[in-house]
């Protein structure tokens, strides 16, 4: 920006006129601005307010040489004139939204001599300038940035921030990083999230966009840090896309894109797969591997009403049922065990809205039902359970039963039909194989992948979820109360949830409302035990607005739907309107990155994945 003496002395030569007038008219305005060191640093300065223009922001012109000064999303200061410019020398933080555009000076861009030379090829370049636009974030008083109660005046100079300043700024630079990539616009700003700070991960993340995104790169690239720095990871894989993340990547596309990051290749570790007895695993061989079973008694008999998808009229039966096999645990002495007082005092404090009955089994349900459905339907009826075929447990069995009252038997068909359907698929209550070790899955830096793949049914898959978020979560407070007692800091431990929408649908919302109740009681008490969850998914309409409410900090790649688009919008703050614009253009790998810990969202490319992944987005 020139100095208005120095713009005399450029215009005018000797002996003419025209000097002294300038000097005459300077003089006449209070005599020479004087720019000062920093302002002569101005990358631009600001307009004067249009008809159009918006609350907030404020549009900067900058000179042709500097519009590569200022990238978008780059964060600039505003120094509002001084008082001796008739001012007010206040500094305003402000962050590039819109831009920057190339405009000819004194011209339209669609001005016919533009268009008609850049058409015929003609050798014509008008003088031109820079415009961005800018969003105040606040003003600068004292170190401290406040609530903007003022605009920063016409002319006002604008001075770009450096990459390590602009850091600062916006939070990016973390101790203990979780490092997620390089903010678009900068030649390499770091973007990071503290793996360590409360008010951050627990507050649980949503991973969102269509296919071929770039969502497992992602998710991959997040466990790798998880692990790195300590934390826990469970992974329910639905696909079984992930159970060789403990090997480096081979995938060629990936190896060029970590060598021009100068990044290395490597495994998560450890890694341990968990597979469902009787199903298959992706899981390599020498990946430590271990089949488990599903309690039934861990399971919500109201959650699993619902996942079942239960009628009114089978609910109401498959709660007969399962009143009626308390009665007979109880009587036989299986549990409460007979005059054992903490077997009392689990049955007094059961909360049936989170878990099952004590060792009641599938097949024991089954057996109570099927005795109901036989008489009605008079028909033979001899119990699958040994215990209930003994003769003293036998009457036992047969009086409880015969108390049930009972009508409709074609519901109770039904009901024995879905009940039989479960256990055939011999995953409930299986001897052969060991109860999930959760324990073993919260240890620092273990990354643990339920293998769900080879289970062809939701409802398992939803029945598997439920009962072990419900383990990991009283882990989770069995140890968070021993690291409080011992003076220790916690294992922090993330819940990574892949298809989402499958579990959580706003369809299924309506339906299951003890199981979203179950979600949503632990990811309240996760946020005070380092316990996190991640909902990943790229179906994110399918997901409900209270799913999407209990999430602080998100990752946003491609989404090609504007109704999608707009929905987040309402549910996600923050984000500035041309990144929302921007989001069905995004570059695979490229994303909008909301967490806590930052100032600003910002649109970042994420890190190229390390470990190997059996399907590449």
């Amino acid at each position: 920006m020139l100095n208005p003496t120095t713009v005399k002395a450029t215009l005018a030569g000797p002996g003419t006129d025209f000097a002294q007038a300038l000097d005459a008219d300077i003089q006449q305005s209070g005599g020479p601005v004087l720019v000062t060191a920093l302002e002569a640093e101005a990358a631009g300065r600001t307009m004067f307010d249009v008809p159009g223009s918006r609350d907030n922001t404020i549009t900067v012109l900058l000179p042709a040489d500097a519009i590569g000064r200022v990238p978008a999303q780059a964060l600039v200061r505003i120094l509002s004139r001084t008082a001796e410019t008739g001012g007010d020398g206040r500094q305003y933080l402000g962050a590039v939204v819109e831009g920057p555009f190339a405009e000819p000076d004194g011209l339209r861009a669609d001005a016919p001599i533009v268009v008609t030379t850049t058409v015929h090829g003609t050798q014509f370049l008008p003088r031109y300038h820079g415009r961005v636009q800018v969003e105040i974030l606040g003003e600068e008083v004292d170190g401290a940035l406040v609530p903007p109660r003022y605009r920063p005046l016409p002319n006002s100079p604008v001075l770009v921030l450096s990459e390590e300043e602009t850091s600062r700024q916006l939070g990016l630079i973390q101790p203990d990083p979780i490092e997620i990539g390089l903010a678009v616009g900068f030649d390499a700003m770091a973007v990071q999230a503290p793996a360590r700070r409360k008010t951050v991960l627990p507050r649980h993340v949503a991973v969102l966009g269509t296919t071929g995104g770039g969502k497992s790169t992602t998710v991959s690239g997040l466990i790798s840090e998880f692990a790195r720095n300590g934390i826990a990871t469970v992974l329910f894989d639905t696909e079984g896309e992930y159970t060789e993340i403990g090997q480096p990547t081979t995938d060629p596309n990936m190896l060029r894109l970590l060598d021009r990051a100068g990044r290395s290749a490597h495994g998560v570790g450890p890694v341990h797969v968990r597979y469902l007895i009787g199903r298959d695993t992706t899981a390599p061989a020498g990946v430590p591997q271990t089949p488990f079973r599903l309690d039934f008694s861990t399971i919500s008999p109201y959650a699993a009403a619902e996942i079942m998808g239960l009628s009114e009229a089978q609910e109401d039966r498959y709660f007969k049922a399962y009143d009626a096999a308390k009665l007979i645990l109880r009587d036989m002495g299986i549990f409460p065990s007979r005059n054992n007082a903490d077997d009392e005092r689990r049955a007094l404090d059961l909360d049936e809205y989170s878990a099952g009955y004590p060792r009641m089994t599938l097949s024991m349900l089954l057996d109570v039902a099927q005795s109901i459905s036989s008489r009605l339907n008079r028909t033979s009826f001899e119990p699958f359970n040994a215990v209930f075929r003994e003769s003293d447990n036998r009457r036992r069995f047969e009086e409880r039963v015969n108390q049930v009252e009972s009508s409709h038997p074609t519901s109770w068909r039904t009901l024995v039909s879905k009940l039989h359907r479960l256990l055939r698929t011999g995953v409930f209550d299986n001897v052969k194989a060991p109860p999930v070790d959760f324990a073993a899955m919260a240890r620092p830096g273990q990354t643990t992948i339920i293998d769900l793949s080879d289970t062809d049914s939701t409802t398992i898959n939803n029945l598997v979820i439920a009962s072990l978020l419900r383990g990991i979560q009283e882990q989770q407070e069995i140890a968070y109360e021993a690291a409080e007692h011992e003076g220790r800091a916690p294992t922090p431990v993330m819940i990574v949830i892949e298809e989402a929408h499958e579990f959580l649908s706003s369809e299924r919302i309506a339906k299951m409302e003890t199981l979203f109740e179950q979600v949503a009681r632990i990811a309240r008490r996760g946020r005070k035990r380092w316990l996190g969850l991640v909902f990943v998914t790229q179906l994110p309409q399918h997901l409900p607005d209270e799913v999407l409410g209990l999430v602080n900090n998100s990752i946003i790649h491609k989404i090609t739907d504007a109704g999608v688009a707009n929905r987040l919008k309402r549910m996600i703050g923050g984000v500035d309107d041309g990144l929302w614009l921007r989001l069905p253009n995004l570059a695979p790998g490229q994303a909008v990155v909301s967490f806590t810990s930052m100032a600003r969202p910002l649109l970042v490319t994420i890190h190229p994945t390390p470990c190997k992944l059996r399907m590449v987005e």
